[in-house]
């Protein structure tokens, strides 16, 4: 039996901070084989670099994944082209930069991850449901182990893509809202799900971002520049237990620090 930690989205440097700090020791506590972080929010709140990605690496991060925010910083392009440890959604149009899923080895195991994006709410991609069987059927040529990040706004997209690709995939774990749900399970006795991971950001926040901007924005309907918030932030992320010889996940738990 395996473990992999899978963090939710994580909120500029106060969010970094937290996982450098604690991680390294989490993965030995909890014997942690496989670490997966979303890290579309790490530079400023959004957007990614080779900066902040690397320190996520230098301490335990196996693969990070991403979502629409990805493509805040231009400059990161060529690095999401050379390094595989981080994957844009699979369902974006062919000829943008980056993996949309990797196949990745370690010791004798070997685990598949796949980025998706929902279209619910969010910019008309490609179908993921079709998208994500389409990469499911190629990584099982080589490993059961899959883990999909679908990164969807709406609730009912996240649930239907889990139900239809669940007899094939070992975990399909939603980001994106950084409000985690708690709707843990194990799906059909082999697929871990859960509508929303959450974030690593702060208790007293929208979102990650300080609440006045934010209720100024509602209150008065116009652009507000929002600030990351930094007091007492909270790492939301699950656990899930698995079978490495056969792809299926025996269990899910709500993992907070």
């Amino acid at each position: 039996m395996r473990r992999i930690l899978f963090i939710g989205d994580i909120i500029g440097s106060p969010g970094r901070k937290k996982i450098c700090q604690y991680l390294p020791e989490i993965i030995k506590k909890e014997n942690i084989f496989f670490t997966i972080a979303q890290g579309e929010n790490l530079a400023g709140g959004i957007g990614i670099t080779e900066k902040t990605a690397r320190q996520l690496f230098n301490h335990g991060v196996d693969c990070i994944t991403t979502g629409n925010h990805v493509w805040k910083y231009k400059d990161v392009y060529d690095y999401l082209n050379k390094e595989t440890k981080i994957l844009r959604p699979a369902n974006y149009p062919e000829g943008v930069p980056g993996y949309g899923y990797f196949i990745f080895k370690k010791e004798e195991s070997q685990i598949g991850v796949i980025n998706l994006e929902g279209r619910v709410f969010m910019k008309p991609l490609e179908d993921p449901f079709k998208k994500g069987k389409e990469i499911i059927e190629k990584i099982r040529e080589k490993t059961p182990n899959i883990i999909i990040d679908f990164h969807a706004e709406a609730t009912a997209e996240k649930r239907g893509l889990a139900l239809y690709l669940a007899e094939y995939t070992t975990a399909i774990l939603g980001t994106h809202t950084h409000i985690q749900t708690a709707d843990e399970c194990i799906i059909d006795d082999r697929c871990a799900y859960i509508t929303d991971v959450g974030m690593v950001g702060s208790r007293h926040s929208v979102i990650g971002d300080k609440k006045e901007e934010v209720i100024k924005h509602f209150l008065y309907s116009i652009p507000q520049k929002f600030k990351v918030a930094k007091e007492d932030i909270i790492a939301n992320s699950v656990i899930i237990e698995f079978d490495e010889n056969i792809g299926v996940a025996k269990s899910i738990i709500r993992y907070n620090f």
